[in-house]
């Protein structure tokens, strides 16, 4: 699969397709998104919302979640914000996850499976690692979204004249709505 779309990536840099996109490292709209990594948003979520190429900071991740204050979605944002002119966030969960339920006795019975050491597990916690926390998804979408939406409020470096919002999105209408 990579070598057919490195074939077409030289295709479409030949017949420059990239012109299209063009557009600066600044979002036109002032707006970050964090949402999920979830496939059935890669065209729907920016469809749903009219935005294009150039509109919005777009920041995903596995359930569009915070896991920690120094994890590298609160960096991302944190960038938009300082850097590159971001007045806005909406933190967007959506229907169906699969982030939904999942647990980290689940996942490191999986990575075992496939063949991941016992021994770099046991290493991983013995330098910290909390996997109960750091592969824990969520039972709610709504309790999710609105949890990060109040640690980032509160978040210590986040500059109070930042609006954030949650929202969840339908992922077979596009639908938002606002928590």
């Amino acid at each position: 699969m990579i070598d057919e779309m490195l074939q077409f990536n030289k295709r479409f840099v030949e017949e420059k397709q990239y012109e299209k996109f063009q557009t600066s490292k600044y979002p036109d709209k002032k707006l970050a998104i964090l949402t999920c990594m979830d496939t059935r948003l890669v065209e729907l979520l920016p469809a749903a919302l009219g935005i294009k190429n150039g509109d919005v900071k777009m920041i995903k991740n596995a359930g569009g979640m915070i896991s920690d204050p120094f994890d590298s979605a609160v960096r991302s944002l944190l960038v938009g914000i300082v850097e590159l002119g971001v007045e806005e966030i909406m933190v967007i969960g959506h229907t169906d996850c699969g982030v939904s339920g999942i647990n980290a006795e689940g996942m490191i019975r999986h990575l075992l499976s496939r063949g991941v050491s016992q021994d770099h597990i046991d290493m991983m916690r013995y330098c910290g690692v909390n996997f109960e926390k750091w592969l824990h998804g969520f039972d709610c979408v709504e309790t999710s979204v609105q949890e990060t939406v109040d640690f980032l409020i509160h978040h210590p470096l986040m500059p109070k004249d930042v609006v954030i919002r949650g929202y969840i999105i339908d992922t077979e209408t596009g639908a938002l709505t606002p928590l």
